[in-house]
């Protein structure tokens, strides 16, 4: 099917990229600052959710995004038992930590340090995410990144990509770019995807340095920072916090920046996609089109169908 990228993994040499500064003209403000709110799922695992149901609307086609980081096996330890999905693709980034999948569809995976699980769920099915230690720090995110309506019922599909297998590179200013999706100063991401366009990057910015990123003006777009702060224009993102970026009909991207005072280096997600303009029915694991495909998706997971 078109929307499966080729699975074939590259190799990850961050310096050998030689890329060109990027300049705009009109980059984005903020539109709104978000806390997220924290909550447990699976079995206890604490986490925030920081982009919730609330703003499906808004940040389309992105349905949830999940931060997770604790040093205290207690507050992981439990994992993700078996449980559904249908209608949309999850993304796991883990920054730190070990983590089993097991699905379904007879896939199964190991998620460590800088490596990335993405998963379709398409009609459905049913997995786990099981920590593999019992001590240390697991840090990571999990995306939600909607189908659109042609795609919801389409086969399930799985990749674990390896940390080595992220394309990166350095920009003359000496921020570090992880391109988990869509495409960065003339390098393909890890994955890419027809219709939601996702642009996944994991940014790096030493004290004082900025990062440009062009982006077309109907693409809806969110900063995470979880090291230091970061400015978007003259606005902080503090720690901890997402920024949803204004649609402004004539910008050209978006230009992040560093404070000098920084004591460490600045770390952010900066994530982007084509809106679906599709009606958002979810029901807990299940995100379809209308009530009817939830009652039927219900219907099927009951009924060992997933």
């Amino acid at each position: 099917m078109s929307t499966v990228p080729n699975t074939a993994p590259r190799p990850n040499s961050p310096h050998h990229h030689h890329v060109e500064a990027v300049t705009l003209a009109r980059p984005r403000g903020i539109d709104q600052i978000v806390a997220g709110v924290s909550t447990s799922d699976g079995d206890g695992v604490k986490l925030t959710r920081v982009l919730h149901q609330t703003l499906q609307q808004r940040l389309d086609p992105y349905l949830m995004l999940d931060a997770f980081s604790s040093d205290n096996p207690g507050d992981y330890i439990g994992g993700f038992p078996s449980h559904p999905h249908r209608g949309f693709e999850t993304v796991t980034y883990m920054i730190a930590g070990r983590m089993r999948h097991r699905d379904s569809a007879g896939h199964e995976g190991l998620l460590e340090n800088g490596g990335v699980q993405w998963m379709t769920a398409g009609r459905g099915l049913v997995h786990s995410e099981m920590p593999e230690q019992e001590h240390g720090m697991m840090e990571g995110f999990q995306l939600w990144l909607n189908l659109p309506a042609k795609d919801k019922m389409r086969e399930p599909w799985y990749r674990d990509i390896q940390s080595a297998e992220i394309p990166a590179f350095v920009t003359p200013a000496g921020v570090h770019v992880r391109v988990i999706a869509g495409e960065s100063h003339g390098i393909a991401g890890a994955v890419q995807r027809e219709l939601t366009e996702p642009l996944y990057l994991d940014l790096t910015l030493p004290p004082g340095t900025e990062f440009a990123q062009p982006l077309p003006p109907d693409r809806n777009a969110l900063v995470y920072v979880f090291r230091e702060s970061l400015f978007v224009d003259s606005s902080e993102i503090p720690t901890k916090r997402m920024a949803i970026l204004a649609n402004e009909p004539d910008s050209d991207g978006v230009r992040l920046r560093a404070q000098a005072s920084n004591h460490s280096p600045a770390r952010a997600l900066l994530i982007a996609g084509r809106p679906l303009r599709e009606a958002i029915v979810q029901y807990g694991p299940f995100v379809m089109n209308t009530r009817e495909q939830i009652t039927q998706a219900v219907h099927d997971f009951q009924n060992g169908k997933l």
